[in-house]
């Protein structure tokens, strides 16, 4: 039985008169505050994290009793203080080891890279690739780990969000690496292909999730829905596919143009059919979501 639910919800209560009023409402609260942890629990929600996340959805008791509107601004002042300390989200030792670990990595591969192609270490270019490998992963296990950690002022992103912030990062680095091992000579002019592929995938992803984050799971969302302002993807799937569709075309078409450039007049010239590709996307993703509707 999680047994921290319990443990918070007297400290929501610390501040209160306990009246028969006030102790018949926090019996009610509790039995909703365990129900409401059990339900997290089952969606695999930490059992500390689940409790934390339920006495936040909750609120300031004192709005449930009425007491806030005759509240002085210093008794205001010194309940808001009391609600940041209880809502404080200490970093958990694990992750706090975890970012150590990662951002060690990211920059002993970064440096080892820049050593080994600028020939002041003796490094062949197979380890370069693999280091470079090594201090990508490190980047992209850093920002989805980062982004999946609950902190005092925001919710947790889900895991698979937070993995694809992460896989695109790891894309980026990635891409941006071979580009820069290609443009010091250490491979071959025909590797920009690998550099290409990882850049562009890293924009598509990195479009992707900027479009279709919400706050659909937010605490606040599921208590003022009816205030929500739902993002245009989520209205018309139609749309969603389309820009999909778009968004393929355009970065094949936009990839081919890079491959021509390169095997024809020069790499030199890739980068603006880059930019031209992304600005086209950009364009897009703006007239599709913000464009006029069509009415029925």
């Amino acid at each position: 039985m999680n047994t921290d639910i319990h443990r918070l919800l007297d400290d929501a209560f610390r501040s209160v008169d306990m009246t028969p009023d006030a102790q018949d409402l926090k019996e009610e609260v509790r039995a909703n505050l365990v129900a409401r942890v059990e339900e997290l629990e089952a969606a695999g929600v930490a059992p500390a994290t689940a409790a934390q996340r339920a006495i936040a959805e909750l609120g300031d008791v004192r709005d449930l009793l009425g007491e806030t509107d005759a509240a002085s601004p210093a008794a205001e002042r010194e309940t808001a203080q009391a609600a940041f300390l209880r809502h404080r989200v200490r970093p958990k030792t694990g992750f706090v080891v975890r970012v150590v670990v990662w951002s060690l990595l990211l920059v002993i591969g970064l440096v080892l890279v820049v050593l080994g192609a600028t020939e002041v270490l003796p490094i062949p270019g197979g380890a370069q690739i693999g280091l470079l490998g090594l201090a990508a992963t490190a980047l992209g296990m850093l920002v989805g780990d980062s982004l999946a950690q609950e902190t005092t002022t925001n919710h947790p992103m889900p895991s698979a969000r937070a993995g694809g912030y992460g896989l695109a990062s790891f894309l980026a680095l990635y891409g941006l690496g071979f580009g820069g091992l290609v443009a010091l000579g250490v491979l071959p002019m025909w590797c920009v292909v690998f550099s290409a592929l990882g850049v562009i995938a890293s924009i598509i992803l990195f479009a992707f999730l900027g479009a279709s984050q919400t706050n659909r799971k937010k605490a606040w969302t599921r208590t003022q829905w009816q205030d929500h302002v739902s993002n245009r993807f989520e209205e018309e799937p139609e749309t969603a596919a389309r820009f999909g569709i778009y968004t393929a075309v355009i970065w094949t078409v936009t990839f081919a143009v890079i491959v021509v450039l390169v095997f024809t007049v020069g790499w030199w010239w890739a980068p603006l059919a880059f930019v031209g590709g992304f600005a086209t996307m950009l364009i897009v993703l703006a007239r599709m979501l913000f464009g006029p509707r069509k009415t029925a």
